[in-house]
């Protein structure tokens, strides 16, 4: 008496699974990456022309003279605001240097006595503008990318200076978690 078998062997399911899996997950990292440079300056290059900058990345939503004749462009971009490239160009309007601002590196570089100048030149706008009434200050707040959905804020004094900074919770999530079922 002779077993037959019928259809793939438990090996041949699994190794199946196994490719579909590395499939998906291949494609899901390339949509993440084209989402990700869709948002920033992506094959910009240093020594690159502003008028090409400006091709690619729109129009600026801030711009920053240097006291070396430079500029620096702002681009607020991603899903609420959540990014803003700052992208500095020499007297010549040649890009020196690029980078993404929103996250806690550059936060934490920011101390009190700065003044809001500085502080845009820095993170540039703010997402939310709001007023603490009872400590006479306005509160400028930034999304960002992190593991938490949190703010980062900055207390400003009625004199256009920096009084304090902190992270609290984002609003926005805390009503996308009320919403589900």
């Amino acid at each position: 008496m002779r077993l037959e078998r019928k259809g793939p062997s438990n090996v041949s399911r699994i190794r199946g699974r196994l490719r579909l899996c590395t499939s998906v997950l291949a494609a899901c990292a390339a949509l993440l990456t084209a989402c990700a440079s869709s948002y920033g300056p992506g094959p910009l290059k240093p020594g690159g022309d502003i008028d090409a900058a400006l091709r690619q990345m729109g129009r600026p939503t801030g711009e920053h003279r240097h006291g070396d004749g430079g500029l620096r462009l702002e681009f607020a971009r991603g899903p609420l605001g959540k990014h803003t490239y700052m992208l500095d160009f020499d007297a010549q309007g040649r890009l020196v240097q690029w980078e993404q601002v929103l996250d806690k590196a550059h936060f934490g570089a920011l101390q009190a006595g700065m003044t809001t100048e500085d502080v845009r030149v820095r993170l540039g706008r703010p997402s939310e503008v709001w007023a603490v009434r009872y400590h006479d200050q306005t509160v400028w707040s930034y999304r960002f990318e992190g593991p938490f959905c949190e703010l980062f804020h900055v207390g400003i004094t009625p004199g256009g200076i920096v009084e304090d900074t902190s992270y609290g919770p984002d609003p926005l999530c805390e009503r996308r978690e009320r919403r589900r079922p």
